[in-house]
């Protein structure tokens, strides 16, 4: 059973840089998500949780508009290992940031908190 495992998430200034990472744990055999597009998702508390950045298995990038230019989305060639990397930080940021596949997400992992201070 694959399970996403997120972290990097903390405390960042106003302003400042942040890396998440997340890792898919799964059978070491199997390149399970090589052909799936995979995304950062994140919640605000009493929200839904939302799509902010999403990467093809062809290294093609979107984002969402909150995010646009201020976050860049990588991944490893099995989709296994997927991060997310924050520049000049938004009070709006402040959310738990998950990671999943796009097409029919599996089950969700912890997520990482992250909050952004003034």
């Amino acid at each position: 059973q694959v399970q996403f495992v997120e972290s990097g998430g903390g405390l960042v200034q106003l302003g400042g840089s942040l890396k998440l990472t997340c890792r898919a744990s799964g059978p070491p055999s199997e390149s399970i998500f090589r052909y799936d597009d995979m995304g950062w998702y994140r919640q605000h508390p009493g929200k839904q949780r939302e799509l902010v950045a999403q990467i093809t298995p062809a290294y093609v990038a979107r984002y969402s508009d909150s995010v646009k230019d201020r976050v860049t989305i990588f991944r490893d060639n099995d989709g296994k290992i997927i991060r997310l990397h924050f520049n000049n930080a938004k009070p709006d940021d402040t959310a738990v940031y998950y990671c999943n596949r796009i097409t029919a997400p599996l089950d969700w992992g912890q997520g990482t908190q992250v909050i952004v201070s003034s």
